[in-house]
This record gives C-alpha cells, structure tokens and sequence, in this order.
C-alpha cells in the first residue's frame, strides 16, 4: 500500500474545482482546503474526510481514496447547494488529472448526503468520491 499519493491527488482536485468555470460562476473562490478564520461566505465548497484503503496489485503500489467535498450554504432550501454540489460533481468524475506523483487510474462519484446542520439555517451536502490511483515512483 502507499500513502503517497494522497496530497498529490487532494492538490489536483482543489486545483480541478478551483478552475471549473460553472463552479466558479456559483461559488467565485470560496473553495477551501481548510476554512479560513473570519466569516464565511453564502455558499461554499470545502474539501473533508479521507478515508484510504491498499489496492496495491502485482503492477505495482495503489490506493483507493474515498474523500468528501462538502457544500455548505446560508440559503433556504436545498437548491443553491445542489445546483453547487452538481457542479462539483460534474468537475471531478471521470476528471484526466495529472498529479504530482504518481497517476490517477479512476475518479467516480460514490454517493453524496443532504441535511440540514446545527439549527436548520445552514444546509449541507456531502458528496463522497472514490478515486483509484497508483504510486508508479
């Protein structure tokens, strides 16, 4: 099994939300590794859990990664979170990223959760991917 691989593959997919241009039209730049300190914008996106399991095979050293990206919103109803969570979607799955080691062997959509948060004015919606990548250093 290898680890190494996995902030190669979280720097590519930041980097792959951080230029989709529909993300970009609902959320702007509020795509966070990690939430800055301050208030927080309306709507927004950020990266969450990790969760890696060995699929090494006779090829050589793998991982499979199961990670969230989360979208967070102020807005009544789901709508605005969806139409974000979709985009996020839409930027990742079957997404030809190149990292900095090693190589991504397949990206897919899991499955993805809604729910209100704290005292229902915030909504949320978890979306779990499931990337297969290969350590070939």
């Amino acid at each position: 099994m290898s680890y190494a691989v996995a902030a190669a593959l979280q720097s590519a997919v930041y980097q792959r939300l951080a230029d989709d241009p529909t993300l970009d039209a609902l959320v702007g730049d509020a795509i966070y590794d990690a939430l800055p300190s301050g208030t927080l914008p309306p709507l927004y996106v950020v990266l969450g859990a990790e969760d890696v399991r060995d699929a090494s095979d006779k090829t050589g050293g793998g991982a499979q990664h199961s990670f969230t990206v989360s979208v967070l919103t102020e807005s009544a109803g789901f709508a605005t979170a969806k139409a974000a969570a979709a985009a996020v979607s839409d930027a990742l799955v079957d997404a030809p990223l190149t990292l900095d080691r090693g190589s991504l062997v397949s990206l897919n959509f899991y499955k993805a959760k809604a729910a209100r948060i704290g005292t229902g004015a915030m909504r949320q919606i978890n979306l779990i991917f499931r990337a297969r990548v290969a350590d070939d250093t």
